[in-house]
């Protein structure tokens, strides 16, 4: 944790005008030497913050993942405002090593404006995270996880759904940071799922040896600020896997039921022949 409060996977240093250096973390979470793209999703929304001066939230990211990234080497993000008005602002985000691109992103910002009308769709029934045993997850660092058992969570369709109980043990004053370490927690499980109706043909632990998977494309809004210190329930569902592809989505809660964002996600799955080098074009 910095001198800010701010975790130090959050922190940024300025290297010129809208231009940023960003943390790799002490270890790779997925062990492997490719910079995770939930970690790029956290720190484009915290150089979008920065280049705001917290003036605005953040409403929503689009990112596409053009590169993979190694953490031997530095990467830094530069902000390009798109425009920025009393109400609503954006920026074009580009995480770069030295001159390769990995990430381009669009993100949206906002006022918090009050209530001219309002509904939401329902939380799903599942149990508790105080009725749950901890469990694991590509998920930020020290966020603690409840996984909801499948049973509890019902494919229609044969569409493979699942979700999970988040926490982080810190509260953060920072909008941006509850909102970064979420994206990050949204990255990590749609290709896993969508592999579970499958698994005579191909198992997530087949993932970079004989079969190529990579997010290519993620979408994070956000429809309330989000407290990540208090469970969340981020539920997951794939409904379409074909043609190399995966489309999957989700959307987050609060332990009320209050929703606090969604996600979507475009992910490669495709066999190959030979070695893989991870740091090539996707």
């Amino acid at each position: 944790m910095s001198n800010n409060g701010l975790p130090e996977l959050l922190e940024l240093e300025e290297r010129g005008e809208r231009r940023y250096r960003v943390r790799h973390p002490g270890a790779s979470p997925e062990g492997r030497d490719v910079i995770f793209g939930g970690q790029i999703l956290a720190q484009m929304i915290m150089a979008s913050d920065a280049n705001a001066g917290g003036a605005k939230d953040v409403k929503s990211i689009h990112a596409i993942f053009a590169r993979a990234g190694t953490y031997a080497e530095p990467m830094d993000i530069e902000v390009e405002p798109i425009q920025a008005g009393r109400t609503w602002a954006s920026d074009t985000l580009t995480a770069r090593q030295g001159e390769r691109l990995l990430c381009r992103a669009l993100v949206l910002l906002n006022i918090d404006d009050p209530d001219l009308m309002r509904h939401e769709t329902r939380a799903p029934a599942v149990p508790k995270p105080a009725d749950l045993q901890p469990g694991d997850a590509l998920l930020y660092p020290e966020v603690e996880m409840r996984p909801v058992p499948e049973a509890d969570t019902p494919a229609p369709d044969g569409v493979p759904t699942m979700a999970f109980w988040m926490r982080y043990p810190r509260k953060l004053d920072s909008v941006a940071a509850n909102q970064a370490i979420l994206a990050y927690c949204t990255n990590g499980q749609l290709i896993g799922l969508a592999m579970r109706p499958h698994s005579d043909k191909v198992k997530i632990s087949d993932a970079h040896r004989s079969v190529s998977t990579g997010v290519i494309g993620h979408i994070v809004h956000f429809h309330e600020r989000p407290d990540v210190s208090e469970w969340l329930l981020v539920t997951h569902e794939a409904p379409y896997a074909g043609r190399g592809r995966i489309f999957g989505r989700g959307l987050v809660f609060t332990e009320d039921g209050r929703l606090v964002a969604a996600f979507e996600q475009d992910s490669m799955v495709r066999a190959v022949e030979g070695g893989l080098d991870p740091k090539r074009a996707m």
